[in-house]
């Protein structure tokens, strides 16, 4: 039989593989689906004192003896949870994998496994859906702000592509780190979209999650497929109004990875990890993750193993939740309005126009209540082309009502969209167009219009 050509294979496997693609709205239902999962942080801090770890400590300290991946898969099943996710690399950047992109990683430590992999082997015999943590921020290897280089960008590239290849399928990845008020690494220092068009285009079924959820409002999905709210973080989700897709997480202990005192320090109640939190999330479209943190010998203490068996009898998982209700589609390109002179109709006091496209959610301009046709513009400072825009208010009254956009081109204004939104965060998609200048004209108002973030995009399609 004749063979076939090596490249005709691969493309052929390819094909099958985008051909399984499935649209995003499903794959968000199926996440939420799952209801309730296991967080485990095991990395290098495991065996130090605190959760951010030396960035020059030796692997030489990695040594879990008595590691067993399957007693870990054991405890999530028998708690009824549907996946784990592991921390792959921690912010001090000591892989946890057999990576060809850096020597600090655990096969040049005294231990030699490949724990990514014996952790993915163990979660999938228990029929336990594999999810993978990321950190963008390393310290090791000096991927921080002042210091990012063209090669932080390829291995940061090189190291989600030997995840999501060699490790079967990853259902989603948490990415940790990144655009973050103590990370201070923005989407445009390491580009969001090709990370997020890179995971796609290696697993299309992969959703992306940022733990962002402190800086963008609850609204809308910026820069993430699944909102994350981190509660120790003080990320809390509205158990009353939320409609997106979301993920909460939590420590079962004290912190996220093991302390020395954790074997003979209580855990969070089991009670009120179900009713608290399980079930209240899982009501508004909220998937729930709690993490284990096993010892330096690679396992998770008794007092941790029997709550999750507590919360096991307390809640069983009901099969899926309501449908989603529909969505925009996630925001994941470089918003070019950023930080652009700004100018508009008479302001109140000093909200001016600036804060308005000043990457920060917190702030805004307000139009002078005198003022009965507000404008607000963004001078883009030379001809560059966008094809969305966003519009997000202060208030969450949906206080503009009717309003115009335009763009300037030629020296002339053309209109993209003229009419009424009534959402609190406003996602205009049309075709591309080339201009130098966008401007809103808000021509019907209930209360001073304000505008806390005007956004312009050109989204690859």
């Amino acid at each position: 039989m004749k063979k076939l050509p090596v490249l005709f294979c691969f493309l052929f496997l390819s094909l099958v593989v985008f051909s399984q693609q499935k649209p995003l709205q499903q794959l968000q239902q199926e996440f939420v689906d799952l209801r309730f999962g296991m967080f485990i942080h095991f990395n290098i801090p495991t065996f130090m004192s605190d959760d951010w770890a030396d960035p020059d400590a030796s692997p030489a300290i990695f040594n879990p003896v008595k590691l067993d991946c399957n007693q870990w898969a054991t405890t999530a099943k028998e708690a009824n949870m549907t996946y784990g996710c592991l921390t792959t690399k921690h912010h001090s950047g000591f892989c946890i994998w057999d990576t060809k992109t850096t020597d600090y990683n655990v096969m040049n430590s005294p231990f030699k496994r490949d724990v990514v992999k014996e952790y993915a082997d163990a979660f999938r015999k228990q029929g336990l859906n594999v999810m993978l943590y990321y950190s963008i921020l390393d310290t090791h290897h000096k991927l921080r702000p002042g210091h990012i280089t063209p090669k932080h960008i390829e291995m940061v590239k090189a190291q989600l592509t030997e995840l999501l290849t060699n490790y079967g399928e990853i259902k989603a990845l948490i990415i940790d780190g990144w655009d973050a008020p103590w990370s201070r690494i923005s989407y445009d220092q390491i580009p969001f979209e090709d990370i997020y068009n890179l995971i796609k285009s290696l697993q299309p079924n992969c959703l992306v999650m940022d733990l962002n959820a402190a800086k963008y409002p609850a609204q809308a999905l910026f820069y993430t497929d699944i909102k994350s709210y981190e509660q120790g973080a003080g990320q809390h989700i509205s158990k009353d109004s939320n409609t997106l897709p979301a993920l909460s997480c939590l420590p079962i202990n004290t912190a996220w990875f093991w302390k020395e005192d954790f074997p003979t320090t209580p855990v969070k109640d089991p009670k009120v990890l179900v009713n608290d939190n399980i079930i209240p999330f899982n009501n508004v479209y909220c998937n729930f993750i709690l993490n284990a943190a096993p010892n330096r010998d690679g396992l998770i203490d008794d007092n941790a193993v029997a709550a999750f068996r507590q919360i096991g009898k307390l809640w069983k998982n009901e099969g899926p939740l309501a449908k989603l209700p529909q969505a925009d589609a996630p925001i994941i390109s470089s918003n070019i309005a950023k930080f652009k002179p700004a100018n508009s109709s008479w302001s109140w006091d000093m909200q001016l126009m600036d804060f308005a496209n000043d990457d920060n959610f917190t702030t805004g301009w307000e139009s002078n209540k005198s003022v009965s046709k507000p404008w607000l513009e963004i001078n883009l400072e030379k001809e560059q082309p966008f094809n969305m825009i966003t519009i997000t208010e202060k208030s969450n009254k949906n206080d503009i009502q009717t309003y115009r956009l335009e763009y300037l081109h030629n020296n002339k204004w053309e209109t993209i969209f003229s009419g009424t939104k009534n959402d609190f965060i406003k996602v205009h998609r049309f075709d591309r167009v080339w201009g130098d200048k966008v401007r809103i004209t808000i021509e019907g108002y209930k209360s001073s219009p304000t505008i806390s973030e005007f956004g312009i995009y050109n989204e690859r399609r």
